[in-house]
């Protein structure tokens, strides 16, 4: 893109369009990151992806990568891969998830289930370390995403335990404050999001832990929405556990796999609760009776998914080639032009902004609401204008740093702008 293109029709200077689109095109000219983009596929098209919060893009040696196991690993070893590779490929591929994502030192993280049994088995784990009889409380929020929330009460119910609940604002998230609030001597575990799933708010993870830390209690820390996306830092915040999907901003394909990680001081003695033949000692003599694999091994469960840890390891050499740090540089950069665009276009409409305006506190993704978007986001759709809906009436604009361009954006958001009520 050159900063001579002209607006894209229907965008007229009275709107700020042209003014607009020459911001975005001078975004895009001056973004370090921006030749990362052709690494994805169809980001040569017009579609405007703005649903990389929920689905990334393929990166295109996915493809070659794919075929290469098929051929070569698959087809020309067989099940002398198992050997040669794949049985260690969960921990290989978390120890670099650890490094290059999550601040995390080898040995803590392993790439295992869905991000549902994931957080199972941590908070089973969590909650058989507790030696105290009188913590019999789990603490959560009442906006957390739905499957954290059905765990932790299914848990609650089958270890007769209390929830506590903190009464989240769905347009910002859980505070280190009302953390403290919640916690005290009755409680056991702290089950948070770092990035809202709705309002994109990202939470003081440091803060939070050491709140609950102070509280003689540990957390589990759900990262889907900020694992590729911000910085964590998990081993300098102290983090007890925490899981995360690999389907997002780490590009891993639908369904891929999610990861564990396991602070290396609770590891000694950890007791997570789905006992199967892979997170055995000695998985492969088969023998009677269970005793867990030492370390973070102990926490698979079945045979790994070897396909679907295939194409994350193409984002993460990408992030380990340009560092986190600029990764979120580039997402503050696109929130804060969908919260400009937002500001300019949507709201002179009605759109009302649910995502904190400070970028220190935002993820990845923006959500803006309006009583006509449950409709218009099909509408979207027909024209290859893709966020995604959230009731009751939001659309989120996600925002993927490697993949996402200022321009697409800008293309997206005078869509939704167009479909409103009343636009011109």
């Amino acid at each position: 893109m050159s900063a001579g293109q002209s607006a894209p029709a229907g965008q007229s200077e009275s709107a700020g369009g042209d003014t607009l689109w020459r911001r975005a095109v001078g975004l895009d000219a001056a973004d370090p990151l921006a030749a990362y983009r052709a690494h994805f596929v169809g980001t040569d098209t017009e579609l405007s992806y703005l649903d990389g919060n929920s689905l990334g893009r393929p990166l295109k040696r996915t493809a070659t990568d794919i075929a290469a196991f098929i051929q070569d690993s698959w087809g020309g070893r067989l099940i002398r891969g198992w050997d040669e590779e794949w049985l260690e490929l969960p921990q290989a591929i978390g120890d670099q998830l650890g490094r290059a994502v999550l601040g995390a030192a080898p040995g803590q993280t392993i790439i295992a289930d869905s991000t549902t049994v994931a957080l199972y088995k941590l908070i089973r784990a969590a909650l058989a370390a507790v030696t105290d009889p009188d913590r019999t409380e789990i603490v959560l929020d009442t906006d957390n995403f739905p499957t954290d929330r059905y765990l932790v009460e299914g848990i609650a119910r089958e270890e007769g335990l209390t929830l506590r609940w903190i009464d989240a604002d769905p347009a910002a998230g859980v505070t280190a404050g009302q953390v403290r609030a919640a916690t005290g001597p009755a409680t056991a575990v702290v089950v948070l999001s770092q990035i809202a799933y709705r309002s994109g708010f990202l939470a003081d993870l440091p803060g939070i832990t050491a709140a609950v830390h102070d509280a003689g209690a540990t957390v589990v820390w759900d990262l889907c929405h900020s694992a590729g996306s911000v910085e964590i830092g998990l081993d300098a915040a102290g983090v007890d556990f925490a899981a995360g999907c690999t389907y997002k901003y780490l590009n891993g394909g639908p369904g891929s796999p999610a990861f564990a990680y396991v602070n290396d001081r609770h590891l000694p003695g950890l007791q997570q609760p789905i006992w199967g033949w892979m997170g055995r000692k000695d998985a492969f003599e088969m023998g009677p009776g269970y005793q867990a694999a030492p370390g973070i091994r102990g926490f698979l469960s079945g045979t790994p998914a070897v396909f679907g840890m295939l194409a994350m390891r193409g984002t993460l050499d990408l992030i380990e080639e340009i560092g986190m740090a600029a990764v979120r540089e580039k997402s503050r950069l696109l929130t804060a032009f969908a919260v400009e665009l937002h500001d300019a276009w949507l709201e002179p409409a009605g759109v009302r902004l649910g995502t904190p305006r400070n970028p220190e506190l935002r993820g990845s993704h923006v959500t803006v609401d309006h009583p006509a978007f449950r409709e218009m986001t099909a509408v979207l759709w027909e024209q290859d204008v893709i966020p995604d809906f959230r009731a009751p009436q939001g659309i989120r604009i996600g925002l993927s740093p490697l993949s996402t361009s200022f321009t697409e954006l800008y293309r997206g958001v005078a869509a939704i702008r167009g479909l409103l009520p009343g636009s011109e």
